[in-house]
């Protein structure tokens, strides 16, 4: 089998990245060399940092990576794309223009005889109470058809500067530090999930914006992705053993 590559949180679009369009090439500079060598890759969330369907519209930009996927499914590699809390809207777009499968739940799917569960991660293990009202809204169908009577021009704006602002309020732009294996949500889940479900042997999040790769116990492991933003991280599983890789331009061997 060729390889299987996963990544997340690219946050494209992002008012809070100075670098967006540096920032995008890489990404599809990362896509075209592992065009050749892929059986499937694994989008899991945030990769826009505010994606809105209306019935007729979608966000302007992102032209790039957009050709770049539709050009991986064109060639028959599969091209898996899951919402996060950023992109949670998407409608069938992606799907019809770009050929990817959506995904808008965890899913568990076997890979090479290998167990994988994959999910954004947001939500998972996480006790935050305004998170989680929050995450409720955004989900709520009846918000989203009101939100969706908004005029493009102001429902795409509101949403990209709430994004910005979410970010900016943060230390330095930037997620909290790994917090230790007793307090992170996704570490927590997933030793909580392997009591029901001890057949799972690997957990591949995004979220987090921190690189992690640790073994829960002897058969399973969870990898935290890191992001697309500064760390330009990602797994590949070729079949066999799974890495936790940097992309760096003119250097990487993927």
């Amino acid at each position: 089998m060729g390889n299987v590559y996963f990544l997340s949180d690219a946050h494209l679009g992002s008012r809070a990245i100075e670098h967006s369009r540096t920032q995008e090439r890489r990404l599809v500079n990362f896509l075209d060399q592992i065009k050749d060598k892929a059986d499937a890759v694994f989008l899991l969330g945030d990769m826009f940092d505010f994606w809105f369907e209306y019935k007729t519209v979608v966000p302007k930009g992102f032209t790039r990576f957009l050709g770049k996927i539709s050009e991986l499914t064109d060639m028959g590699v599969e091209v898996h794309f899951f919402t996060g809390n950023h992109d949670i809207w998407c409608g069938d777009y992606l799907e019809k223009e770009c050929g990817v499968i959506l995904h808008k739940h965890p899913v568990t799917m076997e890979i090479n005889d290998k167990l994988f569960f994959l999910a954004h991660g947001d939500g998972l293990g996480d006790t935050d109470k305004k998170f989680k009202f929050l995450r409720g809204v955004f989900h709520n169908k009846v918000c989203q058809a009101l939100f969706a009577a908004l005029h493009p021009r102001w429902g795409v704006d509101f949403g990209l500067t709430w994004a910005k602002h979410s970010r900016l309020k943060r230390k330095d732009g930037k997620e909290p530090e790994y917090q230790g294996e007793a307090n992170e949500p996704l570490i927590c889940f997933a030793k909580e999930y392997l009591k029901t479900h001890p057949d799972v042997n690997y957990f591949l999040f995004g979220h987090r914006h921190i690189e992690l790769d640790m073994f829960l116990n002897r058969d399973a492991r969870i990898m935290i992705l890191g992001d697309w933003i500064s760390q330009f991280t990602y797994a590949v599983f070729d079949g066999e053993h799974m890495f936790l890789e940097e992309f760096v331009e003119g250097e990487s061997q993927v």
